[in-house]
């Protein structure tokens, strides 16, 4: 019975104690404009800084401001060098609490979403852009990493396994 605890808890601290540097996804670290910066203009761009490299791809990374009144200011592709990513934004337009919302692949494949607001404090002479694709927007959701079941499913087989293997190899043989 001892083995069959040790061997337990040795496939279970094998398999929860070597899952969490795998599972690390990528962390924004720093924004331009910075969360609840107030701003007299608009800026050209926004800036997004990861702690880790962004994967680049068509429809893999998507940034978007929208205005206060629910209106894209986007205005163009996004770049990604590195840890960097990149939007153009066109002049905006309302005063108001403006939103960055970002959807990226992250360094172990799965996509991380968030966002950053800042404020204009004097309207802009902008005119918003087209909203972005639906269809653009399911795709970018749908890209992803590899699934968890497939790790999980091995991790049940994986002590199945050493369990059985524990018993069988505990059982006296009957031979003195």
């Amino acid at each position: 019975m001892r083995r069959l605890i040790a061997v337990a808890a040795l496939s279970l601290t094998a398999l929860l104690g070597g899952a969490g540097t795998a599972l690390a996804h990528n962390v924004l670290i720093g924004s331009d404009p910075t969360e609840g910066a107030q701003l007299e203009v608009g800026p050209q761009q926004v800036r997004l800084t990861f702690d880790q490299p962004v994967r680049a791809g068509e429809g893999y990374n998507t940034v978007n401001v929208v205005g206060p009144d629910g209106t894209y200011w986007t205005d163009g592709a996004v770049q990604v060098d590195g840890t960097s990513v990149t939007a153009p934004v066109r002049q905006l337009g309302p005063a108001g609490t403006y939103t960055i919302g970002y959807r990226i692949l992250s360094a172990d494949g799965h996509p991380v979403p968030g966002k950053v607001t800042f404020t204009l404090t004097k309207p802009g002479g902008g005119t918003p852009a087209q909203p972005p694709q639906a269809q653009q927007e399911q795709q970018s959701a749908d890209s992803g990493g590899m699934p968890v079941w497939p790790w999980v499913l091995g991790a049940v087989v994986l002590v199945g396994v050493g369990l059985t293997l524990a018993l069988r190899m505990g059982r006296p043989t009957g031979k003195s």
